[in-house]
């Protein structure tokens, strides 16, 4: 008899949760995480989708296949996963910002990341993320390093970071609440190749990717580089396969910079449909305030990447370095159209 008890309440709990994710809860729909069924009324039908749709279709995915199902009783071990899957199907977007500090470990010319300890930059975030608290609606503002992984050299090779220097800042990371975001400058490698140096570590659960266009070249200071829609399309695809082969639960974020139309062709035609990877925008450059606003327009026309990042530069007075003058405030990011989601300082 307990085991028949234990059976019915399992099923019970479960039949109950299932109720909720086909077929809601009003209370669920305003907070964007289950979405009506068809033909509900709802102000989403006039509202942008991100970042509801950002919950993904992962769900619906899920509630076809559990519905397939012959009627059995869920093991405790079953039931355990269906609920994990479900929480983990989250996006790490749909109630948070990122504000990141931009650069190389190793290097003071290089970004913000390089001139100051890990613990001085904890502290430097948690002061620029409650200014950015302010503006930001009521959405949590996570802190990110944001570091440069491979850095390209004279004829397009790679400098690589060193494993152990890359380790203490991911160790720092995860115990400051602090996420990670690897990004390599490509050179004259493929974005595939650059990708998959970095894939293994996304066993971290705080490690994100990135990637950035401008340095996918031979001749770097004297070209700006330029990668495919094809090629963007492909990266995705791969991080997403290696995360489903190796049991990588949640989503990443996979971020591509732009600042000038020649670093991405056919943009158009970029997908962003991958269920476990979110592809961020992110414009680049430097410049006056009416520099970074035209360049953020130029990258608010590609629609079919609707998740947006901004970036800023200090001036730290590097000789040939260039900078933001003057430096967009928090308020006056927030009020770019789009929002960035992602905002990072090098």
């Amino acid at each position: 008899m307990p085991f028949l008890r234990n059976n019915i309440f399992r099923l019970i709990l479960f039949f109950t949760f299932t109720m909720l994710v086909f077929f809601g809860d009003p209370g669920l729909y305003a907070q964007g995480v289950i979405m009506p069924p068809a033909g509900a009324e709802s102000s989403r039908n006039t509202e942008p989708l991100f970042p509801g749709a950002l919950f993904s279709d992962y769900l619906v995915t899920l509630k076809a296949r559990e519905a397939a199902r012959p009627y059995w009783v869920f093991t405790e071990s079953e039931s355990n996963n269906f609920y994990q899957r479900y929480f983990e199907s989250q996006s790490i977007l749909l109630n948070n910002d990122i504000l990141a500090f931009y650069g190389h470990p190793l290097s003071k010319n290089m970004g913000i990341l390089g001139r100051f300890t890990k613990e001085e930059l904890n502290d430097k975030l948690d002061t620029l993320a409650a200014e950015y608290s302010e503006y930001s609606g009521g959405r949590t503002v996570r802190k990110a390093f944001y570091i440069i992984y491979g850095t390209v050299w004279p004829a397009g090779e790679i400098g690589i970071l060193s494993d152990s220097v890359l380790k203490e800042y991911i160790d720092f990371a995860l115990d400051h609440d602090i996420l990670v975001f690897l990004d390599h400058q490509i050179g004259r490698y493929t974005p595939v190749d650059s990708l998959k140096r970095m894939l293994p570590w996304l066993k971290y659960p705080n490690v994100h990717l990135a990637l950035d266009p401008e340095w996918r070249t031979t001749k770097p200071m004297e070209e700006i580089g330029t990668v495919s829609a094809d090629e963007i399309n492909q990266c995705q695809k791969v991080m997403e396969e290696y995360m489903i082969e190796n049991h990588i639960p949640g989503e990443r974020l996979l971020v591509i910079h732009q600042f000038n139309y020649r670093m991405i062709s056919s943009r158009d035609k970029i997908e962003n449909n991958y269920q476990k990877v979110t592809l961020v925008h992110c414009a680049d450059g430097f410049g006056t305030p009416t520099v970074k606003r035209q360049t953020y327009a130029y990258n608010a026309q590609a629609l079919n990447m609707p998740v947006k990042g901004f970036k800023l530069f200090y001036n730290f007075n590097i000789p040939g370095a260039g900078y933001d003058s003057p430096l967009l405030s928090p308020k006056d990011v927030y009020a770019l159209d789009p929002r960035p989601y992602v905002i990072m300082y090098q």
